[in-house]
């Protein structure tokens, strides 16, 4: 092939390299097998469609940082017959959010007002959801997994022009070239996808904090709740997961994490102590060194473009929230769902187009920011800051969200978002 046959956009060969060459054929090419790609790939599946999906990582092997399902996510879980699977292999149930400041409740939001049986959080480990979810795909026809592979680039005859399919490096230096009526982005809030097809991400600093995550050995110190202890102007986040352990969340200044490694572990240990005094016996014996933490760069993000013509964003490919309110796997099955019947649309009209595509773009995008409208919110909320005066009112108006219809109105609208039933 010459170089001016070459399509667009196709990797180049390296003279004299020992390069295994494949391809294959698919109706749906989807990136990335997280909560979004996977679910998405099981309802095309039970459609009829043909499914290839391309995972960088092997045998799930990958970093999960959100674990916190909503009920609107588990609702879509549900109808896709795989939420109780997931849940027996091992699951913490949450009655809802709460703030406190001094061990004072400032808010609580109860999850017990919505109706059953999505009347709670879950905190379902990753690896039990997508194991559950992959099991799903694999006993369909029709679908094909590639783990080990990455995006290389889009096929397309130039940039810019109707997406057809993907090329991947493999494993053992091997090329793959995918055909696909539809590619959709599911990598995440660093899409490769979406950097190939040059779309903007649309990133925004508009939160104040960064997040240091850990967890701990806590067999028996439940919670029962998602709890955000307010110190300092800063705040901790704390909630039950699997097995018999605690999450904890630490919220720095944005960007504040190199100072805040300065410090040493003893007088963060200390601090963290003063946030979760009932807790300081697990943070002395467990937290050891800088290395027990990991740092979440928070920041918003929301893309450009989500459609185009053969090439579709969901989930954090398309828009990335804070960890405020637990919403990103709940907003990436619900992006999967809404997808589901736009795509079959398009593929049984044979016109995978931007235009065929945008009813999906037209629904989910307000969803996202409206849900970044109300994390800002949140936040201000929780991490307090401002005079004696401020903080009062926003302890009086938390009373009252928490004991009047407003609250249950509220509690609804982060359980199931923008415009849900």
């Amino acid at each position: 092939m010459s170089r001016s046959e070459r399509t667009a956009g196709e990797p180049m060969e390296v003279p004299g390299a020992d390069i295994r060459t494949e391809a294959a054929e698919t109706d749906v090419c989807i990136v990335g097998a997280g909560p979004a790609g996977l679910a998405l790939a099981l309802m095309l599946l039970r459609s009829g469609v043909r499914v290839t999906l391309v995972e960088r990582s092997t045998a799930l092997r990958r970093t999960f940082h959100g674990e916190i399902l909503q009920p609107g996510g588990q609702r879509v879980l549900d109808e896709l017959g795989v939420l109780d699977a997931a849940r027996a292999r091992g699951a913490a149930r949450l009655g809802g959010f709460q703030v406190l400041e001094r061990e004072r409740v400032l808010l609580d939001i109860d999850y017990s007002r919505l109706p059953a049986p999505y009347d709670c959080l879950l905190a379902l480990p990753q690896p039990h959801l997508l194991g559950e979810l992959l099991a799903a795909c694999r006993r369909l026809p029709g679908f094909t997994l590639l783990e080990g592979h990455r995006i290389a680039a889009l096929r397309e005859r130039r940039p810019g022009s109707p997406c057809t399919g993907i090329f991947a490096n493999g494993p053992d230096r091997t090329r793959v070239t995918i055909g696909a009526r539809v590619v959709v982005g599911a990598d995440g809030r660093f899409s490769k996808t979406r950097a190939l097809a040059g779309i903007e991400a649309g990133r925004s600093e508009s939160f104040a904090h960064d997040v240091a995550w850990f967890s701990l050995r806590a067999p028996g110190r439940e919670t029962g709740r998602v709890r955000v202890h307010r110190a300092a102007g800063s705040a901790v986040l704390v909630h039950d997961t699997h097995p018999d352990r605690l999450r904890v969340g630490w919220t720095l200044p944005h960007g504040g994490w190199r100072q805040v490694a300065r410090r040493g572990i003893d007088d963060i240990r200390a601090e963290l102590g003063g946030a979760l005094p009932q807790f300081k016996d697990l943070l002395h014996d467990q937290i050891r060194s800088m290395n027990d933490l990991t740092l979440l760069d928070v920041f918003a993000a929301h893309a450009r473009e989500w459609v185009r013509d053969g090439l579709v964003l969901i989930g954090d490919a398309a828009h990335t929230h804070g960890p405020i309110g637990a919403q990103g796997i709940n907003l990436a099955l619900q992006d999967a769902a809404a997808l589901h019947p736009v795509l079959l649309d398009a593929l049984a009209a044979g016109q995978p187009t931007r235009e065929r595509l945008a009813p999906y773009a037209r629904l989910r995008g307000p969803a996202a920011a409206s849900v970044h409208r109300m994390q800002r919110m949140q936040a201000k909320a929780m991490f307090g800051g401002g005079n004696p005066v401020a903080g009062f009112l926003r302890a009086r108006a938390a009373t009252l969200v928490t004991r009047t219809r407003l609250g249950a109105l509220i509690t609804h609208k982060v359980a199931y978002g923008t415009g849900s039933p």
